[in-house]
């Protein structure tokens, strides 16, 4: 079912949301590469609490990510003056996170599955029925975390890969997917 031209014209463009969710996933992400979930519980349960409510916002956006790209497939287009090997590794990269993410989304919930006791994402949400498996609950425990690093490297060969494209090739990649407050620097 088609919107009426006139909701369509008042909402963002694919690429405005797009752009939103990935900056606004920037420091979500940074945050989880940085403070673990040991880091927290030294200060209190409110920074438990906070980092939970965290990381439902952060599976949330990832699960919308990974949606839109099952509804529309990928947003992004290698560009004319990305050539090679680098224009072969475009696609796979912008993949490898979406599908990623998806894969942190999927094994945090399997930590949720595998517990011996009800884990709530953000104090409110329950993650799964707990099954009482502690042996596969730290398996999965440990897969999400190398998981996680892993993608943590991808992501900043990502942020590499974009930056080297503005400052070797001079195309529009950073502009495309910067805040617009931000062209100026570019």
């Amino acid at each position: 079912m088609a919107l009426p031209d006139a909701i369509r014209r008042r909402l963002p463009s694919r690429r405005t949301w797009l752009k939103a969710l990935h900056w606004t996933m920037v420091p979500f992400f940074l945050w989880f590469l940085i403070v673990t979930p040991g880091d927290v519980a030294r200060i209190g349960s409110w920074a438990v609490q906070l980092h939970s409510v965290f990381g439902l916002i952060f599976v949330t956006m990832a699960l919308v990510w990974t949606g839109d790209l099952l509804w529309r497939g990928l947003a992004s287009r290698p560009g004319p003056k990305l050539r090679g090997a680098a224009r072969a590794i475009h696609r796979p990269l912008h993949l490898t996170i979406i599908w990623g993410l998806f894969g942190v989304a999927l094994t945090g919930f399997l930590i949720g599955l595998t517990a011996s006791r009800i884990l709530f994402a953000g104090g409110i949400l329950p993650i799964a029925p707990p099954m009482g498996l502690p042996e596969a609950n730290r398996w999965v425990g440990t897969l999400h975390t190398i998981e996680f690093y892993i993608l943590g490297g991808i992501v900043a060969f990502h942020a590499a890969f974009h930056i080297w494209r503005h400052l070797r090739l001079r195309d529009n990649a950073l502009r495309i997917m910067a805040p617009r407050v931000l062209h100026r620097f570019l």
